[in-house]
């Protein structure tokens, strides 16, 4: 990196900090600061769209919903900061006959923890990138952010953010409250800068993993919250396989192959019976299937070289290997040979490959499933009949998930606030949070007492005459 990029990240960071405070100080311009940038980027939606697609190639049909997605989670969040609830407000008056002694006056809320880096996504260049779900919860919470962009999407990433700037400036935010940065260098030196509070990522693995390393090294250590992907096993059970074959056929093939695969939700791995026609049913159903375009060569060649080395691991059939290196892909191979090989046969492979697992019992499945490591999702295909005496094998899915789908497929994530976009590692870093829905807002704030401290010297939310109207707990 040279001096003058160096500098560049030290004068952002350095202006992300004086802004924290302003801006967690007020909340009603924050919200109306969310939902100006919703308005800008859908006033401008025709020309991001086009240079979304001519960088990303995922289609203006899926990129017109993804930035909808995008504008929907700004005003939901803007919705979180007028409802105020995220700040858990909890008031303890004094009370001399408390059981473990006499009680101060306690009071507790959540603060916004200062500036968040946010790195931005390549399947996403939307909803997970310059103005995605990690900066409109950020931004909600309180906190300047700092979006180190993705070299997938760079004009499109230019663009977004010289909208935000003028949408923010329009809004009245204070100078600092976003910034966009862009190189690996320049990522990683405000990772290290003192000045960052927290960091968010969605990406690879060994991505995520080596900037963990760096937060978590700090001389102060700080939060990293990394989405590293998974497999999301599918469960099919044989009274589903056998009551309808062709609807799971048609779901599974479709979700596993839905935008080339680029899914972090992707359903790479299926648990079938070994008997029955539903195997043949999702090979005819993968082997015609079209061939989308990657994201870029990268990844296509990361596709090409890790469905390739799980194709010659041992017991591995491939069932739909066309010639074409994008093509969906469909492996096979039997539990017993699977749980031999569980860490190879359990990896990520980030596009259209499914990997079907056979087994003779479904009382065997729950052991490999217990030994899997851990996932964003996991999905259970059964019949209505059977869920009381599934409850096992439900509960070894939801040990290693984070969210456990019925009869349903888990390429789709909702915006809401029940979502759960987060799981045990290495699914997530930070298993105890979601980087999807209102519950995300969370990552990025921390909880502070004050003790008999006069009213004048509170933050607002903790004031008997409760300023910012937010909803308190008083006991």
């Amino acid at each position: 990196m040279s001096d003058i990029a160096a500098d560049a990240v030290d004068l952002v960071m350095a202006a992300a900090a004086e802004a924290a405070p302003e801006w967690a100080a007020a909340p009603r311009s924050r919200s109306s600061a969310l939902v100006a940038v919703a308005n800008a980027l859908e006033a401008h939606r025709a020309e991001l769209v086009d240079l979304a697609d001519a960088e990303a190639h995922l289609g203006p049909a899926r990129l017109n919903g993804e930035l909808t997605r995008t504008t929907f989670q700004l005003k939901l969040f803007a919705e979180q900061v007028d409802d105020g609830r995220y700040l858990d407000v909890r008031i303890d008056r004094p009370d001399p006959q408390w059981p473990t002694g006499p009680r101060p006056d306690l009071r507790r809320y959540r603060a916004a923890l200062g500036p968040v880096l946010v790195f931005a996504a390549s399947n996403f260049p939307f909803a997970f990138s310059v103005a995605g779900g990690d900066t409109a919860s950020a931004w909600a919470a309180g906190c300047p952010v700092v979006v180190k962009a993705h070299p997938g999407h760079p004009r499109l990433s230019r663009r977004t953010a010289e909208i935000i700037t003028a949408a923010l400036h329009d809004a009245g935010a204070p100078d600092g409250v976003f910034a966009l940065i862009e190189g690996e260098d320049a990522g990683v030196q405000a990772l290290r800068h003192p000045a960052l509070a927290a960091a968010a990522f969605t990406g690879s693995q060994r991505g995520g993993l080596a900037l963990a390393r760096i937060a978590a090294e700090r001389p102060v250590p700080i939060p990293f919250y990394g989405e590293l992907g998974s497999v999301n096993p599918v469960v099919v059970t044989p009274a589903a396989a056998k009551a309808r074959a062709d609807e799971i056929a048609d779901g599974y093939s479709a979700s596993v192959t839905q935008g080339a695969g680029q899914f972090c939700t992707n359903p790479g791995l299926v648990f079938l019976p070994a008997d029955g026609d539903l195997l043949d049913a999702i090979a005819r159903r993968m082997s015609g299937a079209s061939t989308a375009p990657m994201l870029n060569e990268r990844i296509a060649g990361g596709f090409e070289g890790t469905s390739r080395t799980l194709a010659g691991r041992p017991g591995v059939r491939a069932l739909v290997w066309p010639d074409d290196p994008t093509a969906p892909r469909l492996l096979a191979m039997d539990l017993a040979a699977f749980t031999a090989d569980l860490d190879a046969a359990s990896e990520e492979c980030f596009g259209p490959l499914g990997l079907a697992v056979l087994y003779e019992r479904i009382e065997d499945v729950a052991g490999a499933l217990a030994a899997l490591p851990g996932q964003l999702t996991a999905s259970l295909h059964a019949e209505a009949e059977e869920a009381g005496d599934l409850g096992a094998l439900a509960g070894v899915l939801a040990g290693r998930a984070g969210r456990l789908l019925w009869n349903q497929w888990p390429t789709g994530v909702s915006v809401t606030s029940a979502m759960q976009h987060g799981g045990p590692f290495p699914a997530t870093v930070g298993p105890a949070t979601t980087s999807v829905g209102t519950a995300a807002i969370e990552r990025f704030l921390r909880p502070v007492a004050y003790q008999n401290v006069p009213q004048e010297l509170l933050p607002p939310p903790l004031r008997d005459d409760n300023p910012w109207n937010v909803p308190q707990s008083i006991a």
